[in-house]
């Protein structure tokens, strides 16, 4: 299936002033899609869900025995080839200082997995920078990302015990349309229109 990203590739968001909930000053965030310069930065953001005991989420921000510059090389092919899912684009929330903060996978279209379970949009803040605002920060600019890859219609999912997700879709748009049952699991599924 081809999609508006297989003729263009998306661009990065540049910086958006934000003023985070902890009451701090203003910074500057861009999204960004992954490169060879934030290697270092990187590391010290899964150092973060490590030592939270939690996996990295989303799930293509994860290296899966590869070195960065390996995942580095499998995250740009799978932004127009059709691997094991679904062709997707992976962008970093990055602060002024270069941390990295959250990830954002946008997915270019459903599969039955992901139109029941997965959704259009993966994302994730690292543990030490939850409750601050900027998961949905991250969705707000990860929206006209979507857009420009020919996404009108977005689906986000999230378990029905993350209330803290279930804000970041309703604070972006999203409406509720039903809850799924798996494994003993209840996913939430959010659409957002664009």
């Amino acid at each position: 299936m081809e999609t508006k990203a297989s003729l263009n590739r998306p661009r990065n968001i540049k910086f958006r002033k934000y003023r985070n909930n902890d009451g701090g000053k203003d910074m500057k965030l861009e999204l960004l899609r992954a490169s060879s310069e934030m290697e270092a930065q990187y590391y010290d953001f899964i150092n973060d869900w490590e030592k939270n005991g939690e996996a990295i989420v989303p799930y293509a921000a994860r290296l899966l025995d590869m070195d960065y510059n390996a995942w580095l090389d499998h995250t740009y092919k799978i932004e127009t080839v059709n691997t094991c899912f679904v062709p997707a684009h992976t962008y970093f929330l990055v602060q002024e200082n270069k941390k990295i903060i959250g990830a954002v996978n946008i997915r270019h279209y459903l599969n039955d997995y992901l139109f029941n379970f997965g959704g259009h949009i993966g994302y994730g803040i690292r543990p030490s920078e939850r409750k601050k605002g900027y998961a949905s920060l991250m969705l707000s600019l990860a929206l006209p990302i979507a857009k420009e890859l020919g996404i009108k219609k977005i689906l986000i999912t999230c378990d029905k015990n993350n209330v803290g997700s279930a804000k970041t879709m309703i604070n972006n748009g999203g409406v509720l349309e039903n809850e799924v049952l798996e494994d003993g699991e209840i996913t939430q599924r959010y659409w957002i229109e664009v």
